[in-house]
């Protein structure tokens, strides 16, 4: 990470010169509840040391200057007219967060920006709200605006729905804006009430196994699959007017209307009710210390993607398959949107370097392609970097 900073600093001052600030913004991991967000259900993220480090300082000018070091691309706009969408893609998402400050009643002046990161792309570690988040936490910086938690996270989750196109939840920006060290974070996606959970036990390593298969989160089948679950709601308010989302659907329900429905539809609320529950067993796990019983409720959850909400894919099923037979290995299940990305695994600290090595062995075995293993480690959310922080990492 040292190395990081280092680099976005000389590249700020080769560009912009001095006086910036320096912002680390953390991927995620989602140890469980996944599609659960947008169906206002419960979700188990966790923020990692798998970061994106941003510099950025006002410019006092009405443009914004963006420059992305992992792809050495420049971007400059305009900010005091109507903004229009990057067909670059990656500037959409710092040019909505700015759309959504103003939306919102900021005034956002003109900015230069430099970042870099080692959050994977497309491994469903959520490198694009990990951006969201560090632009907009560094603007309220630069602007010394007092903007609440839990408004940050839904500024930055609207930029992605409204400007970028993708109806992604709010567990991503919560997760990385929130994230605690040491701890995973329970987020009622509904209220947004969140608990927070210890994770730091030094005998247990997230270890995640990155298939290399990429698939956009904008990609049509993610929108269809929010579609399928409406449509169910929308079916069962015939029978009760008060049910808003899938959260407030229990099984028994479900199963006495399974043949008002496409049986498209009923295995896809089924995954979301079933998954709800699996959060908060989840957590009682976790309080309790019982690491069997959570594992065995990772592998459940990656039963339910694969076969009733459809996500997944043989590379992940395969990987799934191999972790479950190897020594050391609590639970593992696929993690983000699905068709593609990683894995997650809990695995005892003393089999990491066994496992990383037998799964590398036998995926390419198996699947003649190789994949990438990344450890992580639960860190804090996003935040101004220290001097202490650049000499101790």
């Amino acid at each position: 990470m040292e190395q990081l900073i280092q680099q976005v600093e000389e590249e700020f001052q080769h560009r912009f010169g001095d006086g910036y600030k320096l912002i680390r913004s953390p991927g995620r991991v989602n140890l469980i509840g996944e599609h659960t967000d947008y169906n206002d259900g419960f979700v188990l993220p966790a923020a990692v040391d798998k970061s994106i480090v941003l510099a950025m300082n006002a410019n006092n000018s009405d443009s914004c200057h963006f420059y992305a070091m992992d792809k050495e691309e420049s971007f400059e706009a305009e900010i005091s007219k109507n903004i229009q969408k990057s067909d670059q893609r990656w500037p959409n998402y710092l040019l909505g967060i700015v759309d959504q400050l103003q939306k919102h009643g900021y005034e956002v002046g003109g900015f230069d920006c430099v970042f870099g990161g080692n959050v994977p792309i497309g491994a469903g570690m959520s490198s694009s709200a990990a951006l969201e988040g560090g632009v907009l936490f560094g603007l309220a910086e630069l602007n010394d605006w007092d903007i609440p938690p839990v408004k940050m996270a839904h500024i930055a989750q609207k930029a992605e729905n409204e400007f970028v196109g993708v109806q992604c939840g709010i567990m991503d920006q919560f997760a990385s804006l929130n994230g605690k060290e040491g701890y995973a974070l329970k987020l009622d996606c509904r209220s947004l009430d969140y608990e927070y959970f210890p994770f730091n036990r030094n005998d247990i390593q997230i270890v995640l196994c990155d298939t290399q298969v990429r698939r956009e989160l904008a990609s049509s089948e993610y929108n269809v699959r929010r579609e399928q679950c409406e449509q169910g709601v929308e079916i069962l308010q015939q029978w009760n007017s008060k049910i808003e989302s899938l959260r407030d659907v229990e099984l028994s329900m479900l199963f006495q209307h399974e043949n008002d429905m496409d049986p498209t539809i009923f295995k896809r609320c089924k995954y979301v009710v079933e998954e709800n529950k699996r959060v908060i067993q989840a957590c009682s796990d976790l309080h309790q210390g019982a690491m069997d019983s959570f594992g065995q409720r990772m592998y459940q959850s990656h039963a339910g993607l694969r076969h009733e909400y459809e996500v997944s894919c043989e590379e992940l099923d395969v990987l799934v398959n191999i972790a479950r037979n190897l020594k050391g290995i609590f639970g593992a299940r696929m993690m983000g949107g699905g068709f593609g990305g990683c894995t997650i695994n809990l695995v005892q600290e003393d089999y990491v370097d066994s496992f990383t090595n037998q799964i590398k062995e036998k995926y390419q075995q198996q699947m003649d392609k190789e994949i990438k293993v990344y450890r992580t480690n639960v860190s804090s959310g996003t935040h101004l970097i220290s001097g202490q922080e650049v000499a101790s990492s």
